[in-house]
């Protein structure tokens, strides 16, 4: 069954590795090419994410060093790699051809500079988180202890993605900024979050939250990533699953979706260590609930609710 996969980080450790790393196939890439096609991810979202010790005025030029590495390293040098510009592209992608799409994890490459964020748009970013877990100019996020929600740049990107039909990501947002966005935003999306009622993590989304978010047609992406799954001891499948039904039972069956965070993170799911293993999850899926539900989570809702 194939997948869409809204978040990973390879363009990252592909930057790192300052081109040391083969997208096609080094083993140190979870979501390597390779891994890819063997898990069926018919398309992976590729994050742009900075680290938050870099400088603010080397922030832009690291962003775009990431989006370099998109385009030389996944697209250029692996043919069948198709990258998704327009929100009709997932239409056209062909046997054979994976889908790769920019996304933005926290604005802190602009500052308050919007045309850098018109010109990562330019380059393809469709999908655009305010903040990662810290603080910056357009928001808090999840790991800011002032709580605070959207600045007045905040709100001026959120107008900006809805202007341009890009999603606006609370994946990392403080609960204020979260509540914000679902009120500002024509297309609110958790690009990689799980419940937080059955793990107590500031990342997670309260049942408020993810209600909210399916009410205004958002989506919910469970992500893999163990601390976000299970409050302690190993994370299974079946504990993944329950995430799931959680949203399920929030009214969320239509809008529930993946998010691995591969290449993101050093602890796994037990049976999904990588891409390839992705068909574990689908398996598991299908023992709980109806094959039409299981393609919704895997890649028709995010095709049903995308921007028109």
């Amino acid at each position: 069954m194939n997948i869409i996969d809204l978040h990973c980080d390879a363009l990252l450790k592909l930057a790192e590795a300052k081109g040391k790393l083969r997208f096609a196939d080094s083993p140190e890439l979870q979501t390597n090419k390779t891994r890819l096609q063997i898990g069926m991810v018919k398309v992976q979202c590729f994050a742009i994410f900075l680290e938050p010790d870099i400088p603010s005025d080397q922030k832009f030029h690291a962003a775009l060093e990431q989006v370099d590495y998109f385009y030389k390293e996944v697209l250029e040098k692996n043919p069948d790699m198709i990258h998704i510009k327009d929100w009709s592209d997932f239409d056209r992608l062909k046997v054979g051809q994976i889908g790769a799409m920019l996304t933005l994890e926290g604005v802190d490459a602009i500052g308050n500079d919007l045309m850098k964020l018109n010109i990562l748009y330019q380059l393809g970013v469709r999908s655009v988180g305010l903040t990662w877990n810290n603080a910056n100019l357009a928001a808090d996020g999840a790991g800011e202890p002032r709580g605070g929600g959207l600045t007045l740049l905040g709100k001026e990107i959120v107008e900006f993605n809805n202007q341009n039909q890009i999603l606006t990501d609370v994946a990392h947002l403080s609960d204020k900024g979260i509540w914000e966005v679902i009120e500002l935003a024509n297309y609110p999306i958790a690009s990689h979050s799980n419940a937080r009622t059955l793990c107590r993590h500031p990342r997670n989304l309260t049942d408020e939250q993810a209600t909210a978010m399916f009410t205004k047609g958002g989506l919910v992406h469970v992500v893999y990533y163990p601390l976000f799954v299970k409050e302690n001891g190993e994370a299974t499948l079946s504990d993944l699953v329950k995430h799931i039904d959680h949203f399920c039972g929030l009214g969320g069956v239509k809008q529930i979706g993946l998010g691995s965070d591969f290449d993101g993170i050093s602890t796994f799911v037990t049976g999904l260590e990588d891409a390839s293993k992705s068909q574990n999850l689908i398996n598991e899926l299908l023992k709980h609930f109806r094959e039409e539900e299981v393609r919704g989570f895997a890649f028709q809702n995010f095709l049903d609710h995308r921007p028109k």
